[in-house]
């Protein structure tokens, strides 16, 4: 089959999905990688929640499927808004990377306290992500968060030029950008924060494949389906949709287990402040441990 795949064209969009056009050229199909301009890349000078509502990142996208200018589109998972345009659907979500986030510092700063950052009310940490900033304050209050916005390379070298003691980035992202040759760390080190602490986005670290229901390329796509990855992810969305929030809320949410024993991690920064809850339980009582999330935390 010959499929249209369309991405971002970032280079870390485009690295991610090279991995996923592999997959597909070794399931014999040929493949045509089509990249998209999309809001989000186009106004880079304002925090996510002032460029407009959910989704600046994957609705160009969406349009080109829709449109019939692609065939299948490849998303990191966590840009999608909970709900899906009409005629979409996500048909794979293929092997997840690591779901943690990674305080990436400036070795100037580098402490061997945790999180690797001496306590100093000076000191300022770079992320445009409202979940990141909440659960910073919430560990870390002498920690200043700025705004930060570019791709993780732009991000990297604000760090270093920019008097940033750290950034904090998505460890997927950042394998990623290694594994493709592409990641500049000189001068920098990294400390992976712990998901059950530093909760991490919904479905952070995997990809999304959407194609249009009525396509025949959707068996094609569901080839390429971890069941695994699918139902983490899709539980942790559902976590995100029944506390109504978008994907710039401050709002985590991390399935942890395989097997038998699962536990679902979340966070949500209400007025009040950050709130947190663990639910524990096993594949068959997982509806019920969302739901009692959401009612925890709602």
């Amino acid at each position: 089959m010959n499929l249209r795949v369309g991405t971002r064209s970032s280079l870390l969009a485009t690295s991610q999905t090279g991995r996923v056009v592999r997959r597909l050229e070794q399931l014999g199909h040929r493949c045509e990688v089509v990249t998209v301009s999309t809001l989000g890349d186009r106004v880079t000078d304002r925090p996510f929640e002032q460029v407009g509502p959910p989704g600046v990142f994957v609705r160009d996208i969406e349009q080109s499927l829709l449109d019939g200018e692609i065939d299948v589109a490849v998303h990191s998972y966590k840009d999608l808004p909970t709900v899906s345009p009409a005629g979409l659907v996500v048909a794979a979500v293929p092997e997840r990377l690591d779901p943690a986030d990674t305080l990436v510092v400036d070795e100037r700063f580098w402490s061997p306290s945790s999180p690797r950052l001496p306590v100093a009310s000076s000191l300022s940490v770079g992320t445009s992500s409202s979940r990141r900033r909440a659960l910073l304050h919430a560990l870390r209050p002498d920690l200043t968060s700025v705004a930060l916005r570019g791709n993780v390379p732009t991000r990297l070298n604000k760090c270093r030029e920019e008097e940033m003691a750290a950034v904090v980035l998505a460890a997927s992202g950042l394998q990623r950008l290694k594994d493709a040759g592409a990641c500049d760390l000189a001068g920098l080190r990294e400390h992976r924060l712990d998901p059950a602490v530093f909760v991490p986005a919904p479905s952070q670290g995997a990809l999304a494949l959407q194609v249009r229901l009525d396509s025949s390329a959707l068996h094609a796509i569901g080839a390429l389906d971890d069941p695994r990855a699918h139902r983490a992810a899709r539980s942790e969305r559902a976590i995100l949709a029944g506390l109504e929030g978008g994907c710039q809320s401050a709002i985590g949410a991390w399935l942890e287990g395989d097997g038998d024993s699962l536990r679902l991690h979340a966070a949500y920064e209400k007025e009040s402040g950050l709130a947190r809850f663990v639910a524990s339980g096993t594949p068959q009582t997982l509806n019920e441990m969302i739901t009692q999330v959401i009612d925890r935390l709602r």
